[in-house]
């Protein structure tokens, strides 16, 4: 019965749940889509096919959701996963890619209601460039620890180039960019503190 994309692949099973999911956020708000599409600044197409899952939704698409929903990602993509642990093991990690950007992005510490606070790996390679119009939750706090390579971070047209071992804090209110301008790929901590 498993239906075939756009470019005749199977989907993946997370776009499938996730996109049931962001059908189902906007079916409890009673949105059309073309209300979400006013809402999000997205074209109703592309909804349809994310929730469809017959797209795999990138970074700044699911940023943009999590705006209109009130929720940051990791606690979209956990509502995807079952029931969260408090003991982790690394390979119950789960792990969300955004292929065409070169951004792979694991939650270490998934959300878990009452807690506030969530840690996560970022992973970009060489040359990847994302940028977000808004934080999914105004005034998040993020606390950016650089393990390996180097990370250039525009946060309100400020510029911080974040090496190895440094950690930039901030309170997301605006804009963010996420630069790896090379020659290796970085890896870093992202710790998210709900405000």
């Amino acid at each position: 019965m498993g239906h075939t994309t756009a470019d005749g692949e199977t989907p993946d099973p997370v776009d499938t749940r996730l996109g049931a999911r962001l059908a189902e956020l906007r079916a409890e708000r009673g949105w059309s889509l073309g209300e979400l599409a006013e809402r999000s600044g997205i074209s109703r197409s592309t909804l349809s096919r994310a929730e469809r899952a017959e797209t795999s939704p990138t970074a700044a698409l699911l940023n943009r959701l999590c705006h209109v929903y009130g929720r940051t990602m990791s606690q979209l993509l956990s509502e995807v996963e079952s029931e969260p642990a408090l003991l982790v093991r690394a390979a119950e990690q789960p792990v969300w890619e955004d292929r065409a950007s070169g951004f792979v992005r694991r939650s270490v510490s998934p959300p878990h209601t009452g807690l506030r606070a969530e840690l996560v790996e970022g992973r970009l390679t060489a040359g990847a460039d994302i940028a977000y119009d808004r934080p999914p939750v105004p005034g998040l706090e993020q606390h950016i620890w650089v393990l390996e390579g180097a990370l250039d971070v525009t946060v309100q047209e400020a510029e911080h180039h974040v090496g190895a071992g440094d950690c930039l804090r901030m309170r997301v209110w605006g804009p963010t960019r996420f630069r790896c301008a090379g020659p290796e790929a970085v890896r870093y901590v992202l710790a998210v503190v709900l405000p």
